[in-house]
């Protein structure tokens, strides 16, 4: 896309992605700034069909992640923003409150550090013992347990189909089975080609796509200093939905990002099991089946991979253990909920989490989003990133605006 001048614009700011954070930022830009042309490219054929749409659709309180962070502040005020939205909206949704439950004695320290981590970052917690778990969860045991009101839970496709409402309603557009395959940025902008041969050329460049963020990013010229792994997290169906009346969690190991197996009834009243995490041998690899090698040699290729691997191999072990078998991770359930059984677990549609990886293998914690010349790029937003999605669409919104002022627009 040979471009060095640009005499007529298809829009302002240009964003790459239609799932729940892309949408909030084009959303959020409209608000902010009305007037301002915004368009949003998405290769599916409709918005939220990945990681927005396949998790457990939980409205998290923000208890987990360390005081100050992006995450811990985003998602404390997101939490309470898409209470908000899904009202306004009428979007399904309800504030459950949750359990988070120790199991083991070594689990305690970390359970009481939890509490002190919700106290700094705002959020309600009340202790309990052993005994009162069973006002909230009588079919759950433990030997201690906080409980979080201000978590619940929603329908965030649903969420993002709204959102892309109100862009339209506000003048932007979506375009629908419109893949990236070309960046050309120059000074006086972005120009993106389609799979499709169709060029979009804009003022500023918002890269949202999620599972192949860093793929864009190079596209456009840029080193992001880490690659997508992609994690699937694989969920079973409770058969026996009336053993749990809640949200129900284990007590996290603080060295990984995810949450570990735990128990969510959605809107729908029904209990979404899991997820565990496993490495997906595809971007979009939902299933074991899934491969697209060109993708896996990518991954394997990231020394980050392989310093994850060696780094984490026994908890990775666990994971594909309960993955290959439906015993074991009834096991990892029966620790919360003893009375389940193999046959109540009904298998459900799997997710997959992007998860940015260093070089050096660190699991990437915190949001990541980085700026570059005429372009932003959200790096790592996985999981609570729908529920902080408002907040998010917001920063980034600002900063593309940014890029607009001293651009003189």
């Amino acid at each position: 896309m040979p471009y060095d001048r640009c005499d007529r614009y298809d829009c302002d700011v240009l964003v790459i992605g239609a799932g729940i954070v892309g949408l909030s930022a084009a959303y959020a830009v409209t608000r902010a700034a009305p007037g301002t042309r915004v368009a949003v490219l998405e290769k599916e054929r409709g918005p939220a069909l990945h990681q927005t749409g396949r998790n457990s659709g939980v409205i998290h309180s923000g208890i987990y992640y360390r005081p100050g962070s992006l995450k811990a502040r985003y998602a404390v005020r997101g939490a309470a923003e898409m209470v908000k939205f899904c009202a306004e909206h009428g979007i399904a949704h309800e504030v459950t409150g949750k359990l988070i439950v120790a199991t083991e004695r070594e689990e305690l320290p970390r359970l009481h550090a939890l509490v002190q981590r919700g106290r700094e970052n705002g959020i309600p917690v009340r202790e309990l013992g052993a005994a009162q778990i069973a006002e909230y969860e009588p079919n759950v045991r433990g030997l201690a347990a906080i409980h979080v009101g201000t978590t619940g839970v929603c329908d965030y496709g649903a969420v993002a189909r709204q959102l892309a409402e109100s862009l339209a309603a506000s003048g932007g557009e979506v375009r629908y089975g419109a893949e990236v395959a070309a960046v050309d940025r120059r000074p006086w902008g972005v120009a993106v080609r389609t799979a499709g041969g169709a060029v979009v050329r804009a003022r500023v460049l918002v890269n949202c796509a999620g599972l192949h963020c860093d793929r864009v990013a190079r596209l456009a010229g840029d080193d992001p200093g880490m690659r997508i792994v992609p994690f699937r997290g694989e969920y079973f169906d409770l058969a026996r939905p009336e053993l749990v009346r809640g949200l129900v969690y284990p007590v996290p190991d603080p060295a990984f990002p995810f949450l570990g197996v735990h128990l969510t009834r959605g809107i729908d009243g029904g209990v979404h099991v899991g997820p565990n995490a496993v490495p997906a041998l595809a971007r979009e690899g939902y299933a074991w089946s899934a491969v697209r090698p060109r993708e896996l040699a990518g991954t394997l290729a990231w020394p980050g991979s392989w310093r994850t691997a060696r780094r984490h191999w026994r908890y990775g072990a666990g994971e594909l253990h309960r993955s290959l078998s439906k015993r074991a991770f009834a096991d990892a359930v029966r620790r919360l909920l003893p009375d389940i059984a193999e046959a109540d677990l009904r298998p459900a549609p799997a997710g997959v989490r992007a998860q940015a990886v260093l070089r050096d293998g660190t699991l990437v914690d915190d949001f990541l989003i980085r700026e570059a010349p005429r372009t932003i790029h959200v790096l790592n937003a996985p999981s609570p990133a729908a529920t902080a999605s408002l907040p998010i669409g917001r920063q980034v919104a600002r900063r593309a605006l940014g890029v607009l002022g001293a651009a003189g627009v």
